[in-house]
């Protein structure tokens, strides 16, 4: 909103490249009000004909891994490093405003009030899930040849479960790493802790 477009400007005005581009703060609230109120810069995503937010969602699974992401950054730019710079501060009050939706759309999800849909974001869980699901309420086909042109049809679709597999083994990778530099950041601080008593 305008108070986050003040706060992006001020910072530019201080840059001593930047400053003598940025235009007077009191034109500021009405730039805002003329672009975004008005409509009249632009095309947002929220303007887009047809666009409702809700219209798309995404699995527990990749909620989940959401939610995991943006604790990482918590706790990255809230640590010693950075917790005294105001734009981590700033990013930190963001994103712990951002992680508390996804949570809720988690809680939706899970409650069942959100429905998926295959035009949903699914990760390999859901979708393997999906799939088996699919094949159990399968009929055989009779003997008429309907199964087997199904099954052939099945293994010509090109199988991009070694993509997602991938995409599994760099999260938990990742996973990892943030571990070890979180238990490395703990170490320091417990040194720093012992060094000053």
């Amino acid at each position: 909103g305008p108070a986050e477009t003040a706060r992006i400007a001020n910072v530019l005005l201080k840059d001593s490249r930047m400053g003598k581009y940025v235009i007077d703060p009191k034109a500021w609230d009405c730039i805002w009000t003329e672009l975004i109120q008005n409509k009249k810069g632009l095309k947002t995503v929220s303007q887009r004909p047809g666009f409702v937010e809700k219209d798309y969602n995404f699995s527990k699974e990749m909620l989940e891994e959401m939610i995991w992401q943006l604790d990482r950054l918590i706790l990255k730019y809230r640590g010693s490093l950075w917790n005294t710079k105001e734009t981590a501060n700033r990013i930190v009050e963001l994103i712990v405003e951002h992680r508390s939706l996804i949570q809720t759309e988690l809680k939706e999800v899970n409650s069942g009030v959100r429905e998926l849909s295959e035009r949903d974001f699914l990760g390999p869980t859901e979708r393997r899930r999906r799939l088996k699901v699919k094949e159990e309420e399968e009929p055989d086909g009779g003997g008429d040849g309907a199964a087997s042109s199904s099954s052939a049809a099945k293994k010509e679709k090109k199988d991009h479960t070694e993509y997602f597999n991938d995409l599994e083994r760099k999260a938990f990778r990742d996973k990892r790493k943030a571990r070890r530099v979180k238990r490395r950041q703990a170490q320091r601080a417990k040194k720093e802790t012992d060094a000053n008593p």
